[in-house]
């Protein structure tokens, strides 16, 4: 039997110090977030969280929890931007895709088989308007 609460315990003790470091990350991550605040009181506040950590993270979530709430709002379209970046551009029709894999089917850059999917995605498109 000692040993059931023993772990328990120790899941209990694992799901806190986890908690813990998600605070921490949400809180360092604010700290570079924040464009107002100084190199010195960041510096000062990431000090107090190695030295006196749940006091510090405490303090710093009521004191500028607001803030952190704001900043974090105001980061998630420039996130989505940059990740549509990274996304190909829709083409113009499907008649186009079909073109251009026509072109590299002639070059001999792509195979008659990568010709024949790239056709059926262009057509797939064009029936799904993914």
């Amino acid at each position: 039997m000692p040993y059931i609460t023993d772990l328990i315990w120790l899941m209990l003790w694992a799901f806190y110090f986890v908690a813990y470091l998600y605070v921490v990350i949400v809180i360092i991550t604010d700290l570079f977030r924040d464009h107002q605040l100084s190199g010195w009181f960041k510096a000062l506040w990431i000090i107090a969280l190695v030295f006196v950590p749940l006091l510090t993270a405490l303090i710093y979530i009521i004191a500028r929890g607001r803030g952190m709430a704001e900043r974090a709002h105001s980061a998630a379209p420039r996130t989505v931007a940059e990740n549509d970046d990274y996304r190909p551009a829709p083409s113009a029709s499907p008649a186009d895709d079909i073109a251009k894999a026509k072109e590299l089917l002639d070059s001999g850059v792509i195979t008659q088989g990568e010709f024949e999917a790239l056709k059926s995605k262009a057509l797939g498109h064009q029936f799904y308007g993914a």
